[in-house]
């Protein structure tokens, strides 16, 4: 009879490892889809710079509405250059996060 109600202590103290262990996998992921995102952002922005649109413009169309305030565009040459800051479920840690993508424009030959 010592062991009665074992099973649920052991889940009780297992419950803030668990949760941590689902949000550390949440940031992982948001990391991941930002990646994606910033990347495809780049390309459209190359894309519109090599046609001789705005590539800021292309860039940050290309990006969900979610992303509009944190999101940075910097062209330098034929180098479009995307900065994003993926969402998080932890605000000291979104401050710190930030994935960068950058794609080249080349002219028509």
């Amino acid at each position: 009879m010592a062991e009665r109600g074992q099973a649920t202590v052991e889940l009780v103290a297992a419950l803030p490892a668990l949760l941590l262990a689902g949000l550390v996998a949440l940031q992982l992921l948001a990391a991941g889809y930002a990646m994606t995102l910033a990347d495809g952002a780049a390309e459209a922005g190359a894309l519109a710079l090599a046609s001789g649109g705005s590539a800021a413009t292309a860039a940050k169309g290309a990006l969900p509405s979610w992303a509009e305030d944190d999101v940075s565009v910097t062209v330098e040459g034929d180098e479009v250059s995307v900065r994003l800051r993926p969402p998080s479920p932890i605000p000291a840690l979104a401050k710190r996060l930030t994935i960068s993508s950058s794609a080249t424009a080349r002219a028509a030959r």
